[in-house]
């Protein structure tokens, strides 16, 4: 199913995953007020105790939401990574960064409604790892980040050591940007504005983590 296709009526089977994608379904299409227990369980095709079954309060429903959207962003990040062709070594180690931050930000901006509802809000570092936020590769969004990091610190572009320290940067850097976008003084801006000014930051951000580690080395050399 497409992250944005409406839930199909439950009948039988898993009802918590029933009632997931309801819910994800009305997060996408309405925002986060549309998310209720009610809702989940009308869309899903069952009566409202029925989620009781699974969930015992909205706030349980709600982050089960944000991990299906970790997994969905995950989706579009390898998405933006398998259009890395043609390129190897440094150039591709870079790219790979690049895409997982272009990645995020198209992902925010084409399901702003998701973005609200507690995708990145609500989840906190303890599912940064989850497997059910993972995508195809097995690898959920915070990983897919450290993966294209570590990537950098094989060919010798960055330190292992500040691999983490780069994460949080990075992520910071696209999250906010993603805010400004949908919620603050960007969301006026055109859509094409809006990815060109997404584009050039996310290459800032690159430059900087690698200028950064360029700096320390020309430093260490004159010690």
């Amino acid at each position: 199913m497409d992250e944005a296709s409406p839930a199909r009526p439950y009948h039988h089977g898993n009802l918590r995953s029933a009632l997931v994608e309801a819910g994800y379904a009305l997060a996408v299409e309405q925002g986060p007020e549309a998310l209720t227990l009610r809702g989940a369980t009308r869309r899903a095709g069952v009566s409202p105790t029925a989620a009781y079954r699974h969930f015992t309060d909205l706030d349980q429903l709600r982050t089960a939401v944000g991990i299906r959207a970790l997994q969905a962003l995950a989706a579009t990040i390898e998405q933006h990574q398998s259009a890395v062709t043609a390129l190897a070594g440094l150039p591709r180690r870079r790219a790979l960064l690049e895409a997982v931050g272009t990645g995020y930000i198209a992902f925010a901006l084409d399901h702003p409604h998701v973005f609200r509802v507690g995708l990145f809000g609500l989840l906190g570092m303890q599912h940064a790892e989850l497997p059910e936020g993972a995508g195809q590769t097995g690898r959920t969004p915070f990983q897919l980040l450290t993966d294209a990091l570590t990537g950098l610190a094989d060919v010798g572009a960055l330190e292992r050591d500040a691999v983490s320290s780069a994460a949080i940067h990075c992520w910071s850097s696209v999250h906010g940007f993603a805010s400004l976008a949908i919620l603050g003084p960007l969301s006026g801006q055109p859509r094409e504005v809006q990815d060109a000014l997404a584009q050039r930051l996310v290459r800032d951000v690159v430059d900087g983590v690698l200028g950064a580690h360029a700096v320390r080395n020309r430093l260490g050399a004159w010690h």
